[in-house]
C-alpha cells in the first residue's frame, strides 16, 4: 500500500509547540566557595636549603618532624596569617622600609643606652679595676653591635642566633675542629681558658636547622628545646648559640617555624598592606582627581577609519590644557566637560591606615614617621615615657640571660675566672632636660640644707654626698681639704646677722614714726 498523508482541512487547528523551558539557575557550592575565596597561608613543613642539614642524614633529621600539618590547616579560622612564610619571603619584606624602620627603631633603642656593668655592693671601690678591664673587653669584642643586630634578626625572620666563638685546647677555632664543635661549652676555666675567646658572630636563621630534640616528654627541661643545631653541615652544640625570640610560637608550631618565633615583619604584613594600597589609591585619586574631555566629531575613527586629525587633535588637546596655554574649541562642532572627584576625607582616611602600623609596632608615631601631635598644648611625651617603657620591659626579658653569659664567657677569658658580684642593669632611656635637673638639683640642696640645720648630716657628709654622684656636676671633687665650720665663727656671724636687722636704715625716709 501507497501511504498516504492525511489533508488538512480549513477547519483543524495547527498543533501547539511548547516553549523550550530554560534552564533554572543553580550554583554548585564549589563555585561558590570559590568566588571571593582569599587564599591563605598553609602550616607547612620548613625545609632548609641544600647544604644547611648533612646530606647522608637529611631524610632522617626532618622525618622527626611529627607535627599534624593536615589537622592545623583544616581548624585555623580565616583571619589567621597562618603558617611560615619562609625567610626568602621575609627577606624580599626586609627591603621596604615600612617594615625595616619599624624592625631598626625597635633594635637601636633596646641598644641605644646599652647596660652599665656594676658590682652587685654599691659602692665597692675594689672592683673598680675589673670592672673597666670588662667594659673595654665589651667594646673590643662589638657585644652592643651584635646584640643591635640579632635583634633585627628577630625583628626580620623570627629569630636572632649568635655563635660564640671559642678556640679548642689546641689553640684553633672550634668551627675547625668538629669533635669540639659538637661539644658542651662549659662556664669553667678548664673549658674556656684564658684568651681562648675569638668573638661573637652573628648567624642567619636560614643557614640553621634545628637537630636532636624532645619532643615525647613535656615534663623535662629539654623539651621542643634541641640540643644540636645543623650550620652549613657543620653540627653545633646548642650551649654554643645564643638564641633571641621575642615572639615564641606554640610548641606543636615550631619544627614549622624552624624552632623560631613570629617575626615583627609577618605580624605587621596585613597592616603595611592596607597602609601600601590605601596610599596607591589615595594617590591614584588625586592623579586623576579631574577629568577633562571635549565631545568632538569621531565619525571616522569609530567607523574604523584611518583618521590622523583624530590623534592630532587630542594631541593638540593636551599642549593646551594646561594654565599656561589657551584651549580653543570649535564652536559648532565641539564642546568642553570636565569631571571632578572630591579630595576631602582622604587624608583622614590615609592617617589612619597609617596609624595602624604605629599600633602593631607599639612605636609612637613621632619615634616612627616623625608625626608631632597637633591641637592646643598638644605633647607626644606621654606616649615618648610609654615606648621606652615597653622597650626597657622587652630589653630585660629578651637580652637578660644572653649579655649575663656573655659577660661570664668574657670574664673567663680576660681573668681566668667569674666574679659573681659582677652584675650589670639596663640603663634608662628616658633624658632629663636641663631645667628639670637643675630643679631637682635644688630640691636636693633644700633638702641637704635643712638636714644639716637639724644636726641630722654634717657638711663634709653632703660634699661626700656631692662627689659620689655621678650625675652631680661636683663629682670627684677633691675631699683632701674638708671645710670645717667653727662654732665661734658661727657664732659671730649670727650675731653681725641679728645686728645688721636692728640697724636702723641710714635714709630718714624710710625710718618709721
Amino acid at each position: 500500500m501507497w501511504p498516504f498523508k492525511r489533508k488538512k482541512t480549513s477547519d483543524e487547528a495547527p498543533p501547539v509547540q511548547e516553549a523550550p523551558k530554560s534552564p533554572g539557575i543553580a550554583i554548585s557550592d564549589e563555585m561558590l566557595a570559590e568566588v571571593g575565596h582569599k587564599k591563605r597561608r598553609e602550616f607547612e613543613k620548613y625545609e632548609p636549603p641544600a647544604g644547611v642539614i648533612p646530606d647522608d642524614i637529611r631524610s632522617g633529621i626532618l622525618a622527626m618532624d611529627a607535627t599534624p600539618y593536615d589537622s592545623l590547616n583544616g581548624s585555623y579560622p580565616d583571619y589567621v596569617f597562618g603558617g611560615f612564610p619562609g625567610y626568602p619571603y621575609l627577606a624580599q619584606l626586609a627591603q621596604l622600609p615600612e617594615y625595616r624602620r619599624m624592625v631598626s627603631v625597635i633594635a637601636e633603642e633596646m641598644t641605644r643606652k646599652w647596660i652599665k656593668v656594676k658590682a652587685a655592693s654599691d659602692g665597692d671601690e675594689s672592683k673598680a679595676d675589673r670592672i673597666a678591664l670588662l667594659v673595654k673587653a665589651m667594646e673590643r669584642y662589638k657585644v652592643q653591635d651584635v646584640f643591635r643586630l640579632s635583634i633585627e634578626h628577630d625583628g626580620f625572620f623570627g629569630r636572632g642566633q649568635i655563635y660564640i666563638d671559642v678556640r679548642s685546647p689546641r689553640g684553633l677555632s672550634a668551627w675547625t675542629d668538629p669533635e669540639e664543635l659538637q661539644s658542651r661549652l662549659f662556664l669553667s676555666n678548664k673549658k674556656i681558658t684564658p684568651g681562648s675567646l675569638v668573638g661573637f658572630r652573628v648567624i642567619e636563621p636560614v643557614w640553621t636547622y634545628p637537630g636532636i630534640y624532645n619532643a615525647d616528654n613535656p615534663l623535662s627541661d629539654d623539651f621542643y628545646k634541641p640540643a644540636e643545631w645543623f650550620v652549613m653541615g657543620k653540627t653545633v652544640h646548642a650551649s654554643r648559640m645564643l638564641d633571641l625570640i621575642s615572639r615564641p610560637v606554640p610548641d606543636m608550631l615550631k619544627p614549622a617555624y624552624n624552632f623560631g618565633g613570629l617575626s615583627l615583619t609577618q605580624i605587621a604584613e596585613p597592616y603595611v598592606n592596607n597602609w601600601l594600597r590605601t596610599r596607591d589609591s589615595v594617590g591614584d585619586v588625586l592623579h586623576s582627581f579631574s577629568l577633562s574631555g571635549i565631545s568632538t566629531n569621531m565619525t571616522n575613527a569609530l567607523s574604523g577609519k584611518n583618521d590622523p586629525n583624530y590623534a592630532k587633535r587630542a594631541e593638540l588637546y593636551n599642549r593646551t590644557r594646561d594654565t599656561r596655554g589657551l584651549l580653543i574649541l570649535d564652536k559648532q562642532q565641539e564642546e568642553f566637560f570636565q569631571f571632578n572627584t572630591p579630595l576631602s576625607g582622604l587624608d583622614t582616611l590615609q592617617a589612619q591606615a597609617q596609624e595602624h602600623m604605629f599600633f602593631v609596632s607599639a612605636i609612637p608615631s613621632v619615634k616612627f614617621a616623625g608625626l608631632s601631635p597637633t591641637g592646643l598644648n598638644a605633647s607626644s611625651e606621654g606616649e615618648i615615657k610609654v615606648f621606652y617603657d615597653t622597650i626597657a620591659a622587652s630589653a630585660s626579658r629578651l637580652l637578660k640571660h644572653p649579655i649575663k653569659r656573655v659577660m661570664d664567657i668574657i670574664q673567663l677569658s680576660e681573668f681566668g675566672d667569674i666574679d659573681p658580684d659582677i652584675t650589670f642593669e639596663f640603663e634608662s632611656l628616658h633624658e632629663m632636660t636641663r631645667e628639670q635637673q637643675a630643679a631637682i638639683r635644688k630640691t636636693e640642696a633644700e633638702t641637704d640644707q635643712i638636714y644639716e640645720a637639724i644636726g641630722s648630716v654634717t657638711n663634709n657628709e653632703v660634699r661626700e654626698k656631692l662627689a659620689s654622684d655621678p650625675n652631680s656636676p661636683y663629682s670627684g671633687l677633691d675631699l683632701s681639704g674638708e671645710i670645717e665650720i667653727d662654732d665661734e665663727d658661727d657664732e659671730n656671724f649670727n650675731l653681725e646677722e641679728s645686728a645688721s636687722e636692728k640697724d636702723p636704715p641710714s635714709d630718714p625716709t624710710q625710718r618709721g614714726n
